[in-house]
């Protein structure tokens, strides 16, 4: 089955979010590196849709960034950009 339109956008958005915006390894000036973030946009996407304040999307970001990836916390960072994505949700998920 063919993903909505909104839900096609949103997954372009969350893939811009997460490497200009998160972006815990510092690619987001390097173009060759566009992908980097690209794996964890299906689970963003998931998390976005089912939650309502987007701890739950924040929490996954911390947890990608420390104990994935290896990076230090910063969870108001995540935070901030959970709440970015649950901005651009509600603005195409009407």
């Amino acid at each position: 089955m063919e993903p909505l339109p909104q839900d096609k956008e949103l997954l372009r958005r969350i893939g811009e979010v997460l490497h200009y915006v998160w972006d815990p390894i510092g690619v987001a000036g390097v173009p060759q590196a566009r992908d980097e973030y690209e794996c964890y946009v299906p689970q963003v996407f998931q998390l976005l849709k089912g939650t309502a304040d987007g701890k739950d999307v924040a929490d996954y970001l911390l947890w990608l960034s420390t104990e994935h990836i290896g990076m230090g916390p910063n969870p108001r960072h995540d935070a901030e950009v959970a709440d970015i994505l649950l901005a651009w949700r509600d603005d195409l998920i009407v």
